[in-house]
């Protein structure tokens, strides 16, 4: 399975399509100005993808990127260093790396979609429009869990592309899959949606990654990632995020991530730089046959709960140990990648109704969502410049001399920031933050993350 610069497609239905307006429709006055596919009465009937083409195309960018790697160089011969150091002395020389993927124009005013392990890491993002219009791109905010990233440009009328409802797509369907493969921009592929709900491990490297891919057999390759899957009415139904192959290019399976959970996590980033997420409080497995038989189910659909955590949304519910999940607000559930995809749409304390298959008997509970830290406050995003440090990674040749496992070495302090106030200073080695070992930068966030959204 591989990510970074690859991409996939997904798909919509051709028929009359009825949306949850409530989820779908702005909500706040700075709400992005996003295009939402409208309830009209045309009509979808031919495999012409022309128009879905034409439609879409303008509305996807090329995302290219460019990272900073520090080397360690070693200079030798300076025995005057060498006595009182014990080694030869190294310096780092900064080395610039470039990637590329795709985006999808989601505002008039320069909102942009695309992966986070696109942008992950970059130093500087430039975006290509299909007009070949040049643009420095600055991140909104990232979610790792989901591999979404929200970026913006600073342009005005920019042909950004309706948002449809991934809910609604049925395997067989048309797709196409529109991305910059190769460096070849603009392309277009086409195919059908092969799978809905698919899980693919390994794709999504966060601990608490959520799973739901749409399939498809429309060819991508590396730099579709970021791009668009529309369906033939030109709507938005996934966006490119994978593809499964053992030469790192297409081999006729891609995966996307469905836009029923895009569209949240864009709406999070946006009004909050970090997304809400919420959690049921379970722990659930797959019905297969083995399970089925060792717990006696008579049935194979929905999610086991294998158990319920403790002062959790689904504790306070009464949902029980035993208890299979089957619908998230009358919308059906048959694995545990679906029941993910659903409650990944809300926020901690909405109140949404489960459905649930005990002793052969359906009975709906309605469930108050919470965050991980088991309420529902809204979660805070981190200003990293408030610790007013610049981190570095320990060098190999470092964690020898010292016996270290991790670290990171404090190569700048600025006067004011949390660090200094602390009485940390250039030099110093970080080796634990909160009792847990630190040897990156992304540790040190999400210690402090969850520092700050803690009771």
């Amino acid at each position: 399975l591989l990510s970074a610069t690859t991409s996939i497609a997904t798909i919509k239905v051709y028929e009359k399509r009825q949306y949850n307006a409530d989820y779908f429709s702005p909500t706040a006055k700075d709400e992005i100005p996003m295009r939402f596919a409208s309830m009209s009465d045309t009509e979808i009937g031919s495999t012409d993808l022309t128009y879905a083409a034409e439609r879409t195309v303008h509305s996807v960018v090329h995302v290219k990127v460019k990272q900073e790697v520090k080397n360690s160089i070693q200079e030798f011969g300076d025995p005057f260093f060498d006595f009182f150091f014990g080694q030869p002395r190294s310096f780092q020389q900064p080395e610039a790396t470039t990637g590329a993927g795709s985006g999808v124009i989601i505002s008039t005013d320069g909102y942009i979609v695309t992966n986070n392990h696109v942008i992950d890491n970059a130093a500087e993002i430039e975006v290509t429009l299909n007009d070949k219009r040049t643009f420095k791109a600055k991140v909104i905010g990232t979610d790792p869990s989901t591999d979404v990233a929200l970026i913006k440009i600073e342009a005005t009328d920019l042909q950004l592309i309706t948002i449809g409802n991934s809910d609604n797509l049925k395997v067989g369907e048309w797709v196409l899959a529109i991305g910059n493969p190769f460096n070849l921009t603009s392309t277009v592929t086409a195919g059908i949606i092969s799978a809905k709900a698919r899980e693919m491990s390994g794709v999504i490297t966060s601990e608490r990654k959520i799973e739901s891919f749409i399939q498809t057999d429309a060819a991508i390759n590396p730099g579709n990632s970021g791009g668009a899957l529309v369906n033939t009415a030109g709507e938005l139904v996934g966006i490119n995020t994978a593809i499964a192959s053992q030469t790192g290019s297409y081999i006729g399976y891609g995966f996307a991530i469905p836009t029923t959970i895009v569209s949240k996590v864009v709406r999070d980033l946006k009004d909050y730089g970090i997304v809400q997420r919420a959690v049921l409080g379970v722990k659930i497995a797959n019905i297969n046959d083995k399970l089925a038989k060792d717990k006696n189910l008579k049935t194979m659909d929905g999610a086991y709960v294998d158990d319920v955590v403790s002062n959790s949304s689904a504790k306070d519910a009464g949902i029980k140990q035993g208890d299979i999940i089957v619908a998230i607000n009358d919308v059906r559930i048959k694995s545990v990648a679906e029941l993910q995809e659903q409650v990944a749409a809300y926020r901690p304390g909405d109140n949404i109704n489960v459905t649930v298959n005990r002793n052969n008997k359906e009975i709906t509970l309605r469930v108050t969502l919470k965050n991980s830290s088991k309420n529902t406050n809204i979660v805070k995003a981190v200003d990293m410049d408030r610790l007013g440090a610049t981190l570095e990674p320990l060098s190999i040749q470092t964690k020898q001399r010292l016996n270290y496992n991790g670290g990171l070495l404090v190569d700048e302090v600025q006067r004011g920031g949390l660090f200094a106030k602390a009485g940390i200073y250039k030099g110093f080695i970080i080796l634990k933050i909160n009792n847990k070992t630190v040897s990156s930068v992304k540790e040190v966030k999400d210690i402090y993350t969850e520092a700050l959204n803690s009771e």
